[in-house]
């Protein structure tokens, strides 16, 4: 089987880099656009453009109805979902297998099964992967809070469903349990279609630690190496780097073995996630969740080991072999990547730090160019960025040839960030990656929380805290 045509469901930087990975596949591709976005970079660069509704998400980019009627209508016989909106909803996978268009992504049943954090955790159990302390499904706030006491406070309460720090909440005490099961329930229902909540640990020193996963229709499952997420705002996902050069090298090692036979334990097909938390205190590791999609920072894992993640997606659901075997994969040098919002960072009446969308026109767009530099993006000048969506403007990604040199490289690249019309987060970012903490790669989940936006705030006032440009 090969692909023809591909629908892109998606939308900014994603939705960019897919219809480039179509080209580069020498397949067709078809931009899908809301109201909001039938201007945009992807509807530029796409070999056609289909409306699939209102700038609203829910009438538009989630609406499964609209996506594979769009996919249908013109001739694609691919469905690429790129990540969030509809990527980890098993409804759209079944609906393209249900009337014969490839979804670019595992079935639906393995999205179910793998996106259920719950099932997920009793899966790994059950295959010796190490899972934190947690609870089964806790259908009340009661049964939240027998767990709670079981495993001691502080405790998160977590979305069984979906991710993005979504539906999770820290509780630190039985009196906040029955306010955050309601919020953190109500907050997943909303996101997820799933309000579905369970208890796990709190750890306080903590690294985030996932593993890329290719999986083909052919029984290879290989890994491209770890990515290290402990920067992290809110559970919030901000700065990215792989590999996770803080960790030993043989816990590196054991993580990577672990997300495989998860993987393969799954049945897994095609690109995935899967997430572990490290204990830096004990040295050992958990379990967390396996996202069924591509992520975000996927360009880290691309620069230190020149596979094109997004192609193998292709080749995937065509039912072509993965291009790699895992004894051809080599991680070479560090690549850390940055989010940049259009945000602009502000303090509130109490002096903690916020972080305000700054929708608008663009007026000036000029992004760093450079060796080891790469950055993705959907913005230009004259493009508007408009409040219906996510706040991510552009991921700026830096390599070297180890972690100082990719430093030095995204400090650089942060100072040569010149936007103008709407406040960007570049500012603050190059604030953090020059943190003395940052450098010594001595950070954890709480990091941002608890040290660094604290000294920013002393540092640099509510004044010197709006970045534009």
């Amino acid at each position: 089987m090969s692909l023809r045509r591909v629908l892109v469901a998606n939308r900014g930087e994603i939705a960019v880099r897919i219809v480039r990975a179509c080209f580069d596949e020498g397949v067709e591709s078809v931009a899908a656009v809301s109201d909001a976005d039938r201007d945009s970079l992807a509807a530029r660069r796409a070999d056609t453009v289909v409306r699939i509704g209102p700038a609203a998400a829910s009438a538009s980019y989630l609406d499964v109805g609209s996506i594979v009627g769009a996919a249908i209508a013109t001739g694609c016989d691919a469905v690429h979902p790129g990540y969030g909106f509809l990527s980890e909803r098993p409804e759209l996978a079944a609906e393209c297998a249900r009337v014969g268009l490839t979804f670019v992504g595992p079935p639906a049943d393995v999205i179910r099964r793998g996106g259920s954090k719950i099932g997920a955790r009793a899966l790994a159990r059950s295959i010796g992967v190490p899972v934190g302390e947690g609870s089964d499904r806790a259908a009340t706030p009661d049964d939240a809070a027998a767990a709670a006491a079981r495993i001691g406070y502080p405790v998160l309460l977590k979305a069984s469903a979906g991710g993005g720090g979504r539906g999770m909440v820290r509780v630190d005490s039985p009196e906040g349990l029955p306010d955050a099961f309601t919020s953190a329930s109500r907050e997943a229902e909303a996101a997820f279609g799933d309000g579905t909540l369970f208890v796990e640990r709190w750890i306080g020193n903590a690294r985030h630690v996932e593993v890329q996963i290719l999986a083909d229709t052919h029984g290879s499952v290989i890994h491209l190496g770890e990515r290290d997420c402990s920067a992290q705002r809110r559970f919030q996902k901000i700065v990215e780097e792989a590999p996770a050069s803080a960790l030993p090298e043989s816990l590196r090692a054991d993580i990577c073995a672990a997300a495989t036979r998860l993987a393969t334990a799954l049945e897994y097909v095609g690109a995935g996630t899967v997430e572990f938390l490290v204990d830096v205190d004990r040295g050992d590791f958990s379990f967390l969740e396996v996202n069924t999609r591509v992520q975000v920072e996927h360009p880290v894992t691309e620069m230190i080991t020149g596979v094109d993640i997004v192609r193998e997606q292709l080749r995937i659901a065509a039912g072509l072999p993965l291009s790699i075997t895992q004894d051809e994969v080599r991680l070479t040098g560090h690549a850390i990547e940055c989010r940049l919002n259009a945000e602009a960072v502000t303090t509130d009446h109490t002096g903690a730090a916020i972080f305000l969308p700054t929708p608008g026109r663009i007026e000036r767009w000029t992004m760093p160019e450079g060796a080891g530099v790469r950055v993705d993006t959907h913005c230009f000048d004259g493009w508007t960025v408009v409040p219906h969506y996510d706040s991510m403007i552009a991921k700026l990604i830096c390599w070297g040839g180890d972690r100082p040199e990719a430093l030095r490289r995204m400090d650089r690249a942060l100072a040569h960030v010149a936007v103008e019309g709407v406040a960007t987060t570049a500012g603050i970012a190059r604030d953090l990656v020059r943190h003395g903490d940052f450098r010594a790669n001595r950070i954890n989940t709480r990091w941002i929380e608890d040290r660094f936006l604290p000294q920013w705030r002393t540092n640099r006032g509510e004044d010197h805290g709006v970045q534009v440009g």
